[in-house]
């Protein structure tokens, strides 16, 4: 073992039901702890989130509603999850700005009080970004073998991008080559516009992200608030949310 460990190391993953660190629960909770002496051992709970899991995070991490109705509450095993990492410290990948949060929440939820400064964290993430570069030049030296001269300067940064994207086509036989497949498989925006202030609902119908009227539909809201309308349209909110909010109001008017 290359680590060189004084005391134990808890690296630990979750599956939850969101992203959302102050509202999401947890499903399931892997803990590997490693001993100063390379022994270890794991434990993994399925967890009832007293909560229904969204179906696009079952479908992310495979758990869904009927697989933990019998499972124990997070606050149940509490208890058994704050004496295998009492005396350790902590570790996973992107812990520190998931992880970490999201147990320490239900921790102090389940009415155990989480100490922060009593483990020290490990984020194997951000080692991996720090050392393996995930910029332009990286990607040119990777995959067309060069070092990107002038780096920075728009038109050498241009020039190396369309070699890149070029390259990744030729080198990875189950992406498309046609941008209009390349578009959908590189395009992950789910809202309607581009800053996430207006979603969809599963009619596929324009609804608010924030505000008061959030999880309505924005057709319908200015319908019977077109005060509402004109508030965002001299609030700060970024062009294309106006625009796309200007479009939804046109769409709605009785002519």
């Amino acid at each position: 073992m290359n680590l060189k460990l004084h005391k134990p190391l808890c690296i630990f993953d979750l599956e939850t039901t969101g992203t959302n660190i102050g509202k999401d629960r947890i499903v399931e909770i892997c803990i590997l702890k490693v001993n100063p002496d390379a022994s270890r051992e794991s434990k993994t709970w399925r967890v009832n989130p007293e909560m229904p899991i969204p179906m696009e995070s079952s479908q992310i991490h495979g758990i869904y509603d009927e697989d933990i109705k019998d499972a124990p509450t997070f606050k149940t095993i509490a208890p058994k999850v704050m004496e295998m990492i009492s005396g350790a410290d902590l570790g996973g990948f992107n812990s520190n700005r998931f992880d970490v949060p999201v147990l320490a929440e239900e921790l102090l939820r389940a009415e155990i009080d989480f100490d922060l400064s009593k483990f020290k964290l490990v984020d194997a993430q951000t080692i991996f970004h720090k050392k393996e570069p995930r910029n332009l030049g990286a990607a040119y030296q990777f995959y067309c073998g060069k070092t990107l001269e002038n780096a920075h300067s728009a038109e050498a940064d241009v020039m190396a991008t369309f070699e890149v994207l070029d390259a990744q086509v030729g080198k990875y036989d189950d992406i498309p080559n046609e941008v209009a497949a390349l578009s959908e498989y590189t395009f992950y925006n789910k809202n309607a516009d581009l800053a996430g202030f207006i979603g969809f609902n599963e009619k596929m119908e324009e609804v608010f992200n924030f505000g008061k009227y959030k999880g309505q539909g924005v057709k319908a809201v200015f319908q019977k608030d077109l005060g509402y309308f004109g508030w965002l349209q001299n609030a700060e909110f970024p062009l294309y949310t106006k625009k796309v909010f200007t479009k939804i109001q046109l769409s709605g008017k009785l002519f």
